[in-house]
């Protein structure tokens, strides 16, 4: 990752805050969360417009992806 500053006004920044709370990430998650659905999505991967959008509540989705996505695991 490349690291970059920003500034925002204390609203701004009390606001991220909450939210980032709220979604339990933290506040460089939160931003990037927000970059990535205002940038134009990779045409190579038409898939990758999706990519962090949904939250299934379950710690150990990303070793159940195939039963989540499909209802079963091949």
């Amino acid at each position: 990752m490349i690291r970059t500053q920003i500034s925002l006004n204390k609203k701004e920044y009390a606001a991220a805050k909450r939210e980032a709370k709220r979604l339990g990430v933290s506040l460089a998650e939160l931003l990037r969360r927000s970059l990535r659905s205002v940038l134009p999505a990779d045409e190579s991967k038409p898939w990758m417009r999706y990519a962090g959008m949904v939250e299934s509540g379950n710690s150990n989705s990303s070793q159940q992806i195939d039963e989540i996505i499909y209802g079963q695991k091949d």
